[in-house]
């Protein structure tokens, strides 16, 4: 017997057409975007301040980013590259400047992909 599945479950088949209309441009750009957005959050650079504070997190995020980033610009044209790379660099500056124990310089989140950042 086939079950019907409940009418508020995912159409799978819809969610792949609709991720294969999609550029990979788009695709990196985003999950760039919702990295910089949480580790923003992590960072305690939201209106909630230190509510959501969390080091640990954000380094991971930021590293995360720098990651993406050092990956796929050669595939992303300057126009999206240029503003994610600033928008790293900001974080960087901002987890450097949030740290009671600053890493030593090329040692903080994501500087392996990007070299030291400095202020």
């Amino acid at each position: 017997m086939s079950e019907t599945p409940p009418a508020d479950s995912p159409d799978f088949d819809e969610m792949t057409r609709d991720i294969a209309e999609v550029p990979a441009v788009e695709v990196i750009v985003t999950v760039a975007v919702n990295l910089m957005s949480a580790a923003a959050v992590k960072l305690g650079l939201t209106e909630e301040g230190d509510k959501y504070k969390d080091l640990d997190e954000a380094r991971k995020l930021v590293t995360a980013l720098a990651g993406l980033l050092d990956a796929s610009v050669t595939e992303i044209s300057s126009f999206h590259a240029s503003p994610l790379r600033d928008g790293l660099k900001s974080l960087q500056l901002a987890f450097r400047e949030a740290s009671l124990v600053p890493d030593e310089p090329g040692q903080g989140p994501g500087e392996k992909y990007t070299g030291p950042v400095y202020g």
